[in-house]
């Protein structure tokens, strides 16, 4: 069996992993005639697309240790005004929540993240314009990130943790068209979300910048913009403590959804 006939094996008999062995294999030999009749199987890179060289624990730690840094990033732009508007303002309040949440429901996935110390540059927060900056570039190393995890949770036949990833990066790709859009450009402006290209949004401030399938290259590019993990960053600023900010981090009344579907099943 090839790789890519192993994977849909899997994912059928997971799905059918209450009816009799006879059952499944019946439809384990339906779901592979349908899918190496449309071609599916014979594409390169299927079964391979979404491996990473890393593993569970690290890419769990990374997204960990992101939502720590968005958790104090959003909570303390909006204790400050940096949305300016109103409407921007509660987005921004209701991330820091989204963006805690994240980080809980992580930890209950087995995350725990590097530091929970974090040395932000004074610039992120001298203005709304290097703010919601900061916002549309780093939710775009989130969405990165998430698509990144996505495939490699997935690959691992890791299901719940991969639909998890998934849901974030939904998340985490409006965070950035909302910044996007409150500085006066196209926030609905990705055919599809961007992981390893270059970026070539207008407007962004990190043009050319490539995408990654390292998921330690998000670090790497969060301490080019002077973010600090445990340690002061490259550029003027001062430590921030996620265990003190956290107890600030605002909410909204409309927020919605508080639960991954899959993680209840």
């Amino acid at each position: 069996m090839t790789d890519s006939s192993h994977y849909v094996a899997k994912a059928v008999e997971e799905q059918y992993a209450d009816k009799p062995a006879a059952t499944r294999r019946q439809f384990v030999k339906g779901a592979l005639a349908s899918a190496g009749g449309l071609g599916l199987l014979g594409l390169p890179g299927v079964a391979s697309a979404s491996h990473t060289k890393n593993t569970t624990a690290e890419i769990l730690t990374v997204a960990t240790t992101a939502e720590v840094l968005a958790t104090i990033i959003n909570t303390v732009g909006s204790e400050r005004g940096l949305g300016g508007d109103a409407v921007t303002q509660r987005n921004v309040r209701a991330a820091a929540r989204e963006e805690l949440i994240h980080y809980k429901v992580l930890r209950s996935l087995g995350g725990s993240p590097a530091t929970k110390k974090i040395w932000i540059p004074d610039a992120v927060f001298a203005s709304r314009t290097n703010f919601l900056n900061t916002l549309q570039v780093g939710d775009q190393i989130f969405v990165n990130a998430y698509l990144l995890a996505t495939g490699s949770f997935a690959h691992a036949g890791l299901a719940k943790l991969a639909m998890s990833a998934a849901e974030f990066m939904g998340v985490e790709g409006v965070h950035r068209a909302l910044a996007r859009q409150s500085l006066g450009l196209l926030g609905n402006d990705r055919v599809f979300m961007k992981e390893a290209q270059k970026e070539t949004a207008p407007g962004a401030p990190n043009i050319g910048q490539p995408g990654f399938d390292d998921i330690t290259v998000a670090v790497t590019q969060l301490q080019a913009a002077g973010i600090g993990f445990g340690a002061k960053g490259d550029s003027p600023g001062r430590f921030y403590y996620f265990d003190q900010v956290s107890k600030r981090t605002p909410t909204d009344p409309d927020l919605n959804t508080f639960s991954i579907e899959v993680l209840e099943g």
